[in-house]
């Protein structure tokens, strides 16, 4: 099936780039689009002639985030074929959702961290909330000089997205600021935080990016995944992967408390002011009305 969302393309010998393409609604992401982006992914990791795959986006924002307008989702997932040993999605209440999410979010995630090549994102605009599940994965990340960095789930009643990256991309004071106070984080910043690598001129993202993934393709392929593996060893050897866990489990705990407060897996109240109100010119991809119990 050709996919909708998702462009592939090797722009050099040795390069995969793989472009999210709805910018329609500023790159947020639906369970097609999840899916079609880790096939992408598949594809690069099983050529043995790609060393460095690049993860890019059209229009103006990165991603919005998870697309909280998505309806019959669970028919959508049924669609594909599971990645994850979580399949219980249809299952009701707390238990499916859970599962859905292991396997859209959590699982996904881990699968793109280690990936057996390098992976370097590059970033130009908003990347909000979900958007960050999209980078954080990768080994390297490449943001224009207009990129905001944004954590937006506590106002809507959750405490982090999903794949709890934030105590592991910046020091533990700055990730509780990110959560608590919904502040973006500006592309200096974020690179002063260690959270990204370089900024660039936003006009220069693309060709920069490139000439990036270039040199380090250059490398001694088996020595660069080597190198890969051993950090991302080491960040397990410090409790990542159990951090990550623990986290997870209380991000269901907040999503069952909103169904038991306000019917939904979200707290309602907190969509427009936290999301809407970063999204001045027009091109909000949320809308508060007409959400319904599976947005989120």
């Amino acid at each position: 099936m050709t996919p909708e969302h998702i462009r592939y393309e090797t722009p050099e010998p040795g390069i995969a780039r793989i472009i999210m393409d709805r910018p329609q609604a500023a790159n947020a992401q639906d369970t097609q689009f999840l899916y079609e982006l880790n096939d992408a992914f598949d594809r690069a990791a099983a050529d043995d002639d790609i060393q460095v795959i690049i993860l890019a986006a059209t229009g103006k924002h990165f991603s919005a985030g998870h697309d909280i307008r998505e309806r019959d989702h669970h028919d959508n997932q049924d669609r594909y074929r599971p990645v994850t040993p979580f399949q219980q999605h249809r299952r009701p209440g707390a238990e499916g959702r859970m599962s859905r999410e292991e396997e859209l979010y959590t699982g996904f995630c881990e699968r793109w961290r280690n990936l057996p090549k390098i992976t370097i994102a590059a970033v130009q605009g908003k990347c909000v909330s979900g958007g960050l599940l999209l980078c954080w994965p990768c080994d390297l990340i490449v943001a224009a000089d207009d990129a905001q960095f944004q954590e937006v789930t506590v106002a809507m009643g959750i405490a982090g997205v999903e794949w709890f990256a934030h105590p592991w991309e910046m020091n533990a004071r700055k990730a509780k600021e990110m959560l608590l106070t919904g502040e973006p984080i500006g592309a200096d910043e974020a690179r002063q935080l260690g959270m990204i690598n370089r900024v660039v001129p936003a006009d220069r993202l693309e060709a920069e990016t490139l000439d990036l993934a270039m040199q380090i393709a250059r490398q001694p392929g088996f020595a660069t995944r080597m190198v890969k593996q051993a950090v991302n060893a080491a960040q397990d050897a410090q409790g990542r992967h159990s951090a990550f866990q623990t986290a997870f489990a209380l991000h269901q705990l907040a999503h069952s408390h909103a169904m038991e407060v306000h019917g939904l897996p979200i707290d309602p109240t907190g969509i427009h002011e936290s999301v809407s109100r970063h999204y001045g010119d027009g091109e909000e991809p949320f809308r508060t009305k007409g959400a319904s119990a599976s947005a989120k």
